[in-house]
């Protein structure tokens, strides 16, 4: 048996029930707030397509906390990004960010992240970050950042992302999603799924940091789900690897796309999987 017939395909049906609707009595705190810290003087706009994909996904609020050039970026493009440190139902972390060159912003609100017991969304530069934290994990790497996360050789984890993508979660004890035409998501719980919706066209820069930023919204907004069943966890990341997937092909429709079509498709193609469901 390969690695890949122990993942079971999640659908567009499957993600459409993992959407947070709000109901009339929400408010902005109670649809839930995602707190960030992406992107760096050299990647700024890292950040940009993560507050950006976020707030598309549906969040009540969200608190960008990362450097200052970066947010000068967040807040030209989103002025309803807060800039302010207050509470937060999750955290996305690590996006175009170098782990070897922290600023200061960088370096503390990746410890307030660890510390702060809520569910974590870690990618690139904060794949390490999972042996400090206080609450539930998920790591987005792609292939090449898992290979030296996990010490292994880049073309082994390649050859068998959905294997790579078990050993760690085993190891790790988090769930990790493995991003690429077909994402892997597994957790130490033994769920496995997979997440074929992708066109070909969405490897591309970029792409990683605005599915951070689905996948940081779907978690802000299911905190109480993930509190009560951890396996809650790779169910999200798997349906933020759907609604990525999909709103690429709607922005791509057979050709190619920037990252911000595909933030801009998020809106309508979340919409559609509702109307479906």
């Amino acid at each position: 048996m390969t690695s890949d017939t122990r993942f079971t395909d999640w659908t567009p049906s499957d993600a459409a029930d993992r959407i947070a609707v709000p109901a009339v009595d929400d408010d902005k705190y109670s649809r839930g707030v995602l707190g960030v810290v992406t992107g760096s003087s050299s990647y700024p706009g890292a950040a940009v397509l993560g507050v950006e994909a976020a707030l598309h996904t549906g969040v009540g609020m969200l608190r960008y906390l990362g450097p200052a050039r970066a947010s000068d970026f967040v807040l030209h493009r989103r002025p309803e990004a807060v800039t302010s440190p207050g509470r937060v139902q999750a955290w996305l972390l690590g996006s175009g960010v170098d782990p070897d060159h922290l600023d200061d912003e960088t370096r503390d609100g990746f410890a307030t992240g660890a510390s702060s017991g809520v569910p974590l969304v870690l990618d690139a530069g904060a794949l390490s970050l999972r042996e400090q934290a206080t609450g539930p994990v998920v790591l987005t790497p792609h292939f090449r950042e898992l290979a030296k996360a996990s010490g292994r050789e880049v073309d082994d984890v390649a050859a068998d992302p959905a294997g790579a993508a078990e050993r760690a979660a085993g190891e790790w004890g988090c769930t990790v999603l493995v991003k690429g035409h077909r994402t892997y998501v597994a957790s130490p719980g033994g769920t496995r799924l997979v997440a074929a919706s992708a066109p070909t066209w969405l490897a591309t820069a970029g792409a990683g940091d605005a599915l951070g930023g689905v996948l940081g919204a779907l978690v802000a907004t299911h905190a109480d789900e993930i509190a009560a069943d951890e396996e809650a966890l790779a169910r999200l990341a798997a349906t933020a690897a759907v609604v990525h997937g999909l709103a690429a092909s709607r922005a791509s429709v057979g050709g190619p796309f920037t990252v911000l079509g595909l933030v801009d498709a998020l809106p309508a193609t979340i919409a559609e999987l509702l109307r479906r469901s």
